[in-house]
């Protein structure tokens, strides 16, 4: 019987296990696959997290309330902190759908320091800006300077001047036309943008202060009421005026008439802006020779908030001398004595108490008043 030579039992089995057992470049390839796959995975779930966003990644229940692990942080400082830049890109739309918002609850979470918004409208320059800035100085935080100039006008203010790019989005104001209220409502819109902003005085472009800052800060401030006028002139230059279209939402009853030069709390700045019942009733029949800014925001202010209005403007403006335009002053009429007869014989109410105080601002002041203003203004005007 033949038998089989060379083959050793334990030498097969040795080889079989040989060839089961994996090669270092096999487990190499398998340990690179695991890496790769792991990478992949990673790198998805990375970016569906982007994505989707982070929610309820590890619940911890507390209360019957579900507290996630992660959430993105948040801070009040969003809402409170004033635009770093007023020169946005908004339309008249956007822009007071924006400013229209108000906090229901008027309790501040935060400590607010009133402040007082300047808005300057203006054709261009501001002449008297060496003045206004003697006037600011080292009341930082107190106020907010907004200017509303022709749109082709282009500010060269200094970096250290408190004018520095405060110009906000503007448009073409006539006068006498509608485009002279979109833009004092324009810059009310800006100016409640920052919440700190308190009270809003209109001023032109030949406007000074008649006080220093301490004074027109309390006064303002502390007043129960908002200094707009708005009275009832039977006259051809008041009622005369009325356009019988206006009717039902403007009576002849209703209608008013006072200085474009108001000084406004925060709630009444929002219902200027906010308003769609009176606006087009104004801009649609109030046109020339009936002067829209006289007549609109002072009829709309005293149907909705009577109780709130002093009913006389902050802003003495001479017009003893007739026509259709204001006295100009210029440097020959800056004396002592100019002044002396400004300030005499004030009398008027402040919050329902008999004053001296009645006029915080006045105007028109021409460029070459500015010389003879610096000198006088630390013994006059307190500044």
């Amino acid at each position: 019987m033949a038998t089989q030579e060379g083959k050793d039992p334990g030498s097969v089995t040795t080889v079989r296990l040989n060839q089961n057992r994996p090669t270092p470049l096999r487990l190499i390839q398998f340990c690179l696959m695991f890496l790769v796959l792991g990478l992949g995975i990673s790198i998805v779930s990375i970016n569906m997290i982007r994505f989707f966003g982070v929610q309820n990644v590890g619940p911890v229940a507390r209360s019957n309330i579900i507290f996630p692990c992660f959430e993105e942080s948040d801070s009040i400082d969003k809402w409170i902190r004033p635009p770093s830049n007023l020169m946005h890109k908004m339309n008249d739309r956007e822009l007071f759908w924006r400013a229209s918002f108000v906090p229901r609850i008027k309790q501040y979470p935060i400590k607010r320091v009133p402040k007082i918004a300047f808005m300057f409208l203006t054709k261009g320059p501001l002449p008297l800006a060496p003045l206004w800035e003697r006037f600011f100085k080292g009341h930082e935080g107190l106020y907010s300077i907004y200017v509303h100039p022709s749109p082709s006008y282009v500010a060269d203010f200094t970096q250290s001047s408190v004018f520095y790019k405060r110009q906000i989005p503007s448009q073409v104001a006539q006068w006498g036309m509608m485009s002279m209220c979109d833009a004092e409502r324009r810059l009310l819109a800006n100016a409640l943008l920052d919440i700190s902003n308190e009270r809003f005085v209109l001023l032109s472009e030949s406007c000074i202060p008649l006080h220093n800052f301490s004074i027109i800060y309390r006064y303002i401030t502390r007043s129960r009421y908002s200094f707009t006028g708005a009275f009832d002139d039977p006259g051809p230059y008041g009622r005369g005026r009325y356009n019988w279209n206006m009717q039902p939402e403007v009576t002849l009853e209703h209608w008013r008439k006072g200085s474009q030069w108001f000084e406004v709390n925060r709630r009444l700045a929002v219902s200027i802006i906010e308003d769609d019942i009176y606006y087009p009733k104004f801009r649609d029949f109030c046109r020339p020779g009936c002067y829209v800014d006289e007549h609109y925001f002072p009829t709309m202010l005293s149907i909705r908030f009577p109780q709130l209005l002093a009913n006389r403007s902050l802003t003495w403006t001479d017009w003893s001398r007739g026509g259709a335009h204001p006295a100009t002053f210029g440097k020959s009429d800056i004396t002592n004595e100019f002044f002396e007869r400004r300030f005499a014989r004030q009398s008027c109410l402040y919050n329902n108490q008999p004053n001296n105080v009645c006029s915080l601002f006045a105007r028109k002041f021409a460029p070459s008043a500015l010389e003879p203003l610096l000198a006088l203004s630390p013994k006059v005007l307190g500044f």
